[in-house]
């Protein structure tokens, strides 16, 4: 919205900041903090009342649980998502498709996470929304964000992969592409959510990613700097850098009142929507391979439950002590702050390994 102020420069030269991705960006990340701060403890405070006993606890996972996180209430995800809108809607070029299709994902995939939040607290069960009808409510809203995608995309390079170390290898898989980034998105959506389930363990590591998309995508969307890189340019694809900002910004919000002890927890509003703004940054940027290094933390949770799923089902046996991977090692004996603290510092690495792709080629 303040973006517009730029056409007005002619008569107040210091509008021309506006013109900037990296001034927004930098205004996006301070706007969804300053929302976070000043209406988070509100927001607590609301939940907290509604929601009487907070979010139920698993009995089947770590028995400490049950006695430090029983009452915290959940959905704090609304927190974040509040201060991502408010701050993309007033720092973005609103003229931009990518702008409305990733906030499309975000909400909706937000609101799948909402309901699912609603009925285990109602029922006080961990068993919410059916995993059947979750991911078929999920791939409905990534489908449709392919077609908006590949729409608003070059011809040829909108359905195409793209592979990271090298300049011009594309594969086009045509229309089969928009199945390509469906399941990324779904799957990055899903990935944080079975990372979210220690105080502050999902929140750092979807802001250093966001970090790097922002980054990515404001080179991507830049035909000097993607043609410095070769690195594929997509027109537009810039202003997600605005959008990265605000959940940059929301997160550190969130993360102030998720600190260990947590005041609240993000809930499946939260840990699924922001998969999937990430994801679905991932496929316009052209860097979905890219994801899966930069996020490989996500990846290896999820790959830790289907492993463990698999394994129990054939044999009978478990591969890992507890999954998803981040319970495992508490039954090992670390510290619920050891375990966070060591997944914050491979994240960071598995992101300093997918930025090193932009100039390895």
């Amino acid at each position: 919205m303040l973006q517009w102020l730029a056409e007005f420069h002619a008569s107040f030269p210091a509008f021309n900041v506006f013109r900037y991705i990296t001034f927004r960006t930098g205004g996006a990340v301070v706007t969804a903090l300053l929302f976070v701060f000043l209406f988070g403890p509100g927001m607590i405070s609301t939940l907290r009342l509604k929601q009487g006993k907070g979010q139920p606890i698993r009995t089947d996972g770590p028995q400490s649980h049950l006695l430090t996180k029983k009452g915290t209430p959940t959905m704090g995800g609304l927190m974040i998502l509040s201060g991502i809108v408010v701050a993309t809607l007033l720092w973005a070029n609103l003229s931009n498709p990518y702008v409305w299709v990733v906030l499309l994902v975000t909400l909706g995939f937000g609101l799948i996470g909402f309901y699912d939040d609603y009925l285990k607290v109602t029922k006080q069960t961990h068993n919410g929304l059916s995993g059947k009808a979750r991911l078929g409510i999920e791939a409905v809203i990534a489908g449709v964000a392919m077609v908006i995608i590949m729409t608003a995309g070059k011809p040829g390079l909108a359905t195409s992969v793209a592979f990271p170390f090298f300049k011009d290898l594309l594969l086009n898989l045509g229309m089969f592409f928009a199945i390509f980034g469906m399941f990324v998105i779904v799957a990055a959506g899903n990935a944080v959510n079975l990372t979210d389930g220690l105080d502050g363990l999902a929140i750092v590591p979807v802001m250093i990613a966001a970090g790097s998309f922002g980054f990515i995508a404001y080179l991507a969307g830049n035909v000097v700097f993607a043609d410095y890189l070769q690195i594929h340019y997509v027109a537009g694809v810039g202003e997600l850098a605005v959008v990265c900002g605000a959940l940059m910004g929301a997160g550190l919000g969130f993360l102030w009142f998720n600190a260990p002890p947590a005041q609240v927890f993000m809930g499946d509003t939260g840990s699924l929507a922001l998969g999937g703004l990430l994801g679905t940054v991932a496929v316009a940027t052209k860097h979905e391979i890219v994801l899966a290094v930069i996020g490989g933390l996500f990846v290896l949770e999820a790959v830790s439950v289907i492993v463990q799923v698999v394994s129990f089902k054939l044999t009978g046996k478990r591969v890992f002590k507890m999954a998803p991977i981040h319970h495992h090692f508490e039954q090992l004996g670390w510290t619920e702050p050891q375990v966070v603290i060591r997944f914050w510092i491979v994240a960071v690495v598995l992101a300093l390994a997918g930025l090193a792709t932009l100039k390895l080629r």
